[in-house]
């Protein structure tokens, strides 16, 4: 985004030329709610972990965060833009965060909740593990939420290079977000099995921002031509993106379609043919 840009040119782009910012913002929506349907199955995964009676709460500090998060990323989008090694760095974290949760030996925790059984480790006891499990969880949440607000911001920011126009959008995606993580709270109370899924789109995400290095050297692939667009060879060769011009990028439709599926194939042939194995609610066991 070019920092020179007035704030009443921005204004002056969007009045003049209505249509193409309507169908910015509802591209934008989109892609920000669909991105939102991972953020919050991850966010409703972590505050499983706490007692029943706490995880609403948890979630709504968690949310607080997402808006303030994406908000702070906004008003930097320009300079996250430029900062390349950001998303490997943030990938890399949401990586080992990933293969941490499948390869840990610790007991799953119960969905009925109760138990908190995050790291023991003493580096955790020192430091978040001082906070109590409430606070320790909100805070896990509050970096997830920064992982996440970094990737929706910058794919906002790759689509449009309009500041009014991806503030819109991504902050309607994070009222989707909201009633989205709040669905999924009570979904992985009967399909525990959504935790899992929650941590393979971790792992995709975190695959998705580590290629960064990849497409970082080599700008003018294919591949990173199916990753991100026409945009990096075209920065590499000291030019950018005609003004008002938004290429279709296959790699993120891609990773948002395949997280989609992550998350709803299970939910469709556990729904109909009991795989994975859900837990019937307290409800259905007392009518059986």
């Amino acid at each position: 985004m070019d920092l020179h840009l007035h704030f009443s040119e921005l204004l002056h782009q969007i009045t003049h030329y209505p249509l193409t910012a309507l169908s910015i913002v509802v591209n934008l929506i989109l892609i920000e709610s669909l991105l939102s349907v991972d953020n919050a199955a991850v966010l409703a995964t972590m505050v499983m972990d706490l007692p029943k009676d706490q995880r609403r709460k948890a979630l709504r500090y968690g949310l607080l965060g997402a808006y303030f998060f994406r908000g702070l990323c906004l008003l930097f989008a320009f300079y996250l833009v430029q900062i390349w090694w950001i998303k490997p760095v943030g990938g890399i974290y949401l990586f080992v965060l990933a293969l941490r949760h499948f390869t840990k030996k610790a007991k799953a925790p119960s969905p009925q909740g109760g138990e908190v059984h995050m790291d023991r480790s003493w580096l955790y006891r020192k430091t978040l593990g001082m906070l109590g499990p409430f606070w320790a969880t909100v805070t896990l949440v509050e970096v997830m939420d920064l992982a996440f607000s970094i990737d929706n911001v910058i794919a906002a920011n790759a689509y449009t290079k309009n500041l009014i126009l991806i503030w819109v959008g991504v902050f309607i995606g994070i009222l989707a977000m909201r009633f989205v993580a709040q669905a999924f709270v009570k979904l992985l109370e009967k399909y525990p099995f959504l935790d899992t899924c929650a941590y393979l789109v971790i792992a995709l995400l975190g695959l998705k921002l580590t290629s960064a290095l990849y497409t970082h050297f080599n700008p003018c692939t294919s591949l990173t031509h199916f990753l991100e667009g026409p945009q990096p060879c075209l920065l590499a060769h000291g030019s950018d993106l005609p003004q008002g011009e938004h290429p279709f990028i296959w790699g993120d439709t891609a990773v948002s379609v395949l997280s989609i599926l992550i998350i709803f194939l299970p939910l469709v042939t556990s729904y109909f043919f009991n795989w994975p194995q859900r837990h019937k609610t307290e409800d259905s066991q007392q009518s059986t």
